[in-house]
């Protein structure tokens, strides 16, 4: 028998009373933050810290509640604060101890109690009527020590792997900067003498067909693939969906260049439409492979240039011309093809340990909520 199972046994072998949130703690508003001097006080809002003030809120141990926004976020804190007010704070009785509040409410996952329309939020009304397990502070204590210890072990071992995850994309990256490096003993051309013309669609002239609409935000940054495209017509197009883009297009996303959003176009996009935000580089294949022009815009080299050459500070951009002066260099098709199948297989290993990894991380972060929520469920008291 465990000694967390002993001190059930002596302290509640029938079960433990279940009470309300508003019976352990009471839950306050935070308040307006921009009056107050800087200093070391942190100030959180529903996604954390804020800023650092010159003035507490409260300064006992407390558990934060987001009351829009990101509601499902959850803070513990043992020093003294600042709210504003789009999170709650709670006065916790000692009935209850505040970490073991912390704990119990990750469990309870308030964000499912969300039933506004627009933006996501909870009310102090709803959050009272939360059900808490109260067993014993003895048990309590105990509960809150191994899942302290747990998860630190859970963040170390998470740090660990993503760690790891960041390592083999570092060196996949210097791989293929090195196989992409070139003296004078190839020809070098700007992109514009290696890509073929695009057009634009003339939406008059296409008022009964759909389409999809690849938006910036369609292409993930990770694994430069195109996800959740919009179906569009000739009524509810965006101003900016334009451009027609075929198979084996490279498109890169000059609007906020740094955020490296590019990506191959698969057969599935043949004939739809990309935003004005990219820039559409189709390779004539009978001087650069699609893929040549895929690697050489994601290189170090490439994005040195980008930064260089983009304007503006709040919205950066590239304009499609700067873009297509960078020059690459232009070996043998034969030689392109020969280091393209070498980086697809580098690629094609560093998915595979991308993929893995995060696997592994979702796998012990589900662990360890399995765990903590078998350490918070108990039998109720008759």
């Amino acid at each position: 028998m465990s000694k967390l199972d002993e001190l059930i046994e002596e302290h509640c072998p029938d079960g433990v009373e279940y009470v309300s949130l508003a019976d352990v703690a009471r839950i306050s508003n935070g308040k307006d933050h921009k009056h107050l001097a800087d200093g070391n006080i942190p100030v959180y809002g529903s996604g954390g810290i804020m800023r650092y003030a010159n003035q507490f809120i409260y300064d006992q141990e407390s558990v934060l509640i987001p009351r829009k926004g990101s509601i499902g976020n959850i803070f513990y804190v043992n020093t003294p604060f600042w709210t504003v007010d789009t999170i709650f704070y709670t006065k916790i009785t000692n009935r209850i101890l505040p970490k073991y509040l912390y704990y119990y409410l990750t469990m309870v996952h308030v964000e499912d109690l969300n039933e506004a329309g627009g933006v996501p939020s909870l009310t102090k009304t709803v959050l009272d009527k939360i059900s808490i397990a109260l067993p014993p502070l003895p048990v309590q204590r105990k509960i809150v020590r191994i899942l302290d210890n747990f998860t630190e072990l859970t963040a170390e071992l998470t740090a660990e792997l993503t760690a790891e995850l960041t390592a083999r994309k570092k060196q996949y990256e210097y791989y293929r900067d090195c196989l992409l490096t070139f003296g004078d003993e190839v020809e070098w051309k700007p992109l514009e003498e290696c890509i073929l013309k695009t057009s634009n669609i003339r939406w008059g002239e296409n008022k009964e067909e759909s389409f999809q609409y690849i938006d910036l935000s369609s292409v993930n940054r990770d694994d430069n693939k195109i996800y959740e495209t919009q179906t569009i017509n000739f009524e509810n197009a965006p101003s900016r969906a334009q451009q027609i883009v075929v198979k084996n297009d490279v498109i890169f996303g000059s609007t906020r260049p740094m955020l490296k959003r590019y990506c191959l176009v698969p057969e599935e996009y043949d004939n739809q439409i990309c935003s004005t935000g990219f820039c559409v580089l189709r390779a004539n294949s009978n001087i650069v492979l699609p893929k040549w022009v895929f690697y050489n815009i994601s290189t170090s080299g490439f994005y040195a240039y980008v930064e260089k050459n983009q304007k503006g500070a709040s919205y950066p951009a590239i304009t499609d011309r700067e873009v297509k002066a960078y020059k690459i260099p232009v070996p043998p098709l034969a030689e392109q093809q020969r280091i393209v199948d070498i980086l697809d297989r580098f690629d094609t290993l560093c998915n595979d340990i991308s993929s893995g990894l995060p696997a592994e991380i979702e796998a012990r972060q589900k662990q360890y909520e399995y765990y903590r929520d078998k350490l918070l469920t108990f039998k109720e008291l008759s």
